[in-house]
């Protein structure tokens, strides 16, 4: 049987999906998984390649190989790290390239948010809300589920519901592990 909502929900969220991907890869010049490192990496600058590629969805060779192409095009670069390990860092045409990806990716989610008024946004948000945190209860990890938000916009105001699912989460397991 097949549900009308979750229908609506899977072709609202692949349209959507395409117009903020493909608006944040034209502005950088980079892949979906690019894209999604070199916003990772303004919030977290030092990752490993694996834990990068990880966060991004790609193994540690994928990610060896994108992050090569992060190189080519001047947008990030490798460091030494402790002991053996290699650092990620932005340079600073990565640094533009992300406020370039950002907005590339929050305009037309703006322009779709238009088709609704006040109202009906503040009831969206709070249900987004709640379905986000429903969301992190599947995918467990705030890390993968925000590599390409712009986390400043989210918390102006406001507590993220992936990161507040991930503290409750955490306090839980934490709980749980008290006698």
């Amino acid at each position: 049987m097949h549900n009308r909502l979750a229908n609506l929900l899977g072709a609202a969220s692949l349209a959507v999906t395409d117009l903020a991907v493909g608006g944040a890869t034209r502005a950088a010049g980079v892949s979906a998984s690019g894209a999604g490192a070199l916003v990772v990496l303004a919030h977290a600058p030092g990752l490993g390649v694996t834990e990068l590629g990880r966060r991004v969805g790609l193994t540690q060779s994928a990610a060896a190989r994108m992050l090569d192409g992060l190189e080519a095009a001047g947008l990030a670069r490798r460091a030494p790290g402790p002991g053996r390990g290699v650092q990620v860092r932005l340079t600073p045409a990565g640094e533009e390239a992300v406020d370039a990806v950002l907005t590339a990716r929050g305009a037309p989610l703006a322009t779709a948010l238009a088709a609704l008024d006040a109202d009906e946004r503040d009831r969206l948000a709070a249900l987004l809300g709640k379905l986000l945190t429903g969301l992190y209860a599947e995918i467990g990890d705030a890390e993968v589920m925000c590599r390409l938000c712009d986390r400043e916009c989210c918390t102006d105001g406001a507590v993220c519901p992936v990161g507040q699912a991930e503290r409750d989460a955490a306090g839980g397991e934490k709980a749980a592990a008290t006698p």
